[in-house]
């Protein structure tokens, strides 16, 4: 377990000081995982969620027919008409974007609106680095929120039998998805200060011709499959990568059809940000390595010498150790490797296990935004700036996503405690 402990923390230090050979440090690390005892090859793949980059690779696909329309630009346009300044833009695209991820999935979200950002940077010819950082974090905050929006809520709606409006009202009480959104309210002050130099009039006297609505369409049908998607139990397990995938191969091929260009297909391709994907892949084969090693484990048996009997000191515990942990391990193994250890120390307490359910998802989940490898919409919105040409740094997302972070989990914290202690 030591040496799968220190080659994890020396991963960690490498994606942090250089990142632009992410994909390629975390690849040689899971290489060097799978040539241990540890996990073979035969786990290793397994351990990938290929549904989620199968979605991350056709909504890829999709968001370029998308910016290739015109319509981002259109978007953007109509934002810019609403807004006095540069400052309320982020937060109106925060907001914007925290409230699709709460229903879709964090990675497609920030896909969908990083292009709006994008275009509102250019058009008023500001750094797009923090916008589109704050776009992600905002993305990964509100995932919490419901049954379908984040991979951490489908497994705490398994493991506690949570139906889709157990996550609203649940035994005559608010739910989760009450606490995430004060907290998501709460990082407006924050996004504010932030951006408080940030006073540049909103002007657009452009008016962008929408090349082809079908495009928006595809991106709008994106949304509707993955909701519908999440009524089904029992579906396959790679039901969202299939739906974007197919509707990026209808795109692709309507597009052609349309223009008669086969310079269609190459942009398509050219959108994908592999070196994305690559990166994703290997954290998971990682993370299962670790896994595998008891390293997560050991964490979690540590949790139950600390906290003794004391009720409030377990939940504070639970909480922003996740938050601490989530920083720097992907948060679904935690919290499958931690749902039956919170339920075995509710029960042994003799209270309900909501508290330490709800405490978990708040944590983990929100944990993701302090590091820029911490969540897999960080990874995208990372991805989207360098295919852009920008150099994103730690520096950069530190200055945002901890403040952001903070504030928000302390506004879980506190809400969840109240109605659920």
């Amino acid at each position: 377990m030591i040496l799968e402990l220190g080659l994890f923390i020396v991963m960690y230090i490498l994606l942090l000081t250089l990142p632009n050979y992410r994909h390629l440090i975390a690849l040689v690390t899971a290489i060097i995982f799978i040539a241990l005892p540890t996990i073979d090859v035969y786990d290793a793949f397994m351990a990938v969620n290929w549904n989620v980059i199968l979605m991350l690779l056709g909504t890829m696909a999709v968001v370029e027919l998308f910016i290739e329309s015109g319509m981002p630009k259109k978007m953007a346009e109509g934002l810019l008409k609403l807004v006095p300044n540069v400052m309320w833009a982020v937060v109106v695209l925060s907001l914007f974007s925290g409230i699709i991820s709460a229903f879709v999935d964090n990675v497609a979200t920030v896909l969908m609106v990083a292009p709006v950002g994008i275009e509102i940077s250019r058009k008023i010819n500001t750094n797009p680095i923090p916008v589109i950082i704050s776009i992600a974090v905002s993305s990964n905050l509100q995932g919490a929120a419901t049954l379908v929006g984040d991979t951490t809520s489908i497994l705490l709606g398994s493991y506690a039998n949570l139906s889709f409006n157990d996550f609203f009202f649940f035994k005559g009480r608010l739910g989760i998805f009450w606490t995430v959104e004060f907290g998501a309210l709460a990082t407006i002050p924050v996004i504010l200060y932030l951006f408080r130099k940030e006073k540049n009039k909103v002007e657009s006297n452009s008016n962008t011709i929408v090349k082809d609505y079908v495009p928006s369409i595809l991106m709008l049908s994106v949304i509707v499959g993955l909701i519908i998607a999440s009524q089904f139990p029992n579906k396959p397990a790679l039901t969202n990568g299939y739906i974007c995938v197919s509707l990026a191969i209808i795109g692709t091929l309507y597009e052609y059809i349309r223009t008669k260009d086969k310079a269609v297909l190459k942009n398509v391709l050219g959108a994908i940000d592999f070196e994305t994907l690559l990166l994703l892949i290997s954290l998971f084969i990682v993370i299962e390595g670790i896994t595998q090693a008891g390293v997560i484990d050991a964490i979690a048996n540590l949790f139950m010498k600390i906290g003794g009997s004391s009720k409030f000191v377990m939940y504070t515990i639970i909480v922003f150790a996740s938050v601490l942990i989530s920083a720097f391990v992907d948060n679904i193994p935690y919290v499958a490797t931690m749902l039956p250890v919170v339920t075995s120390l509710s029960a042994m307490m003799g209270i309900e296990p909501y508290l330490f359910d709800f405490g978990l998802l708040i944590g983990a989940t929100l944990g993701g935004n302090i590091t820029p490898v911490g969540a897999s919409a960080n990874i995208a919105g990372i991805g989207i700036l360098r295919k852009e040409g920008y150099e994103p740094t730690s520096k950069d997302f530190f200055r945002i996503g901890i403040p952001f972070t903070m504030v928000a989990v302390f506004t879980g914290y506190i809400l969840n405690w109240l109605i659920w202690s």
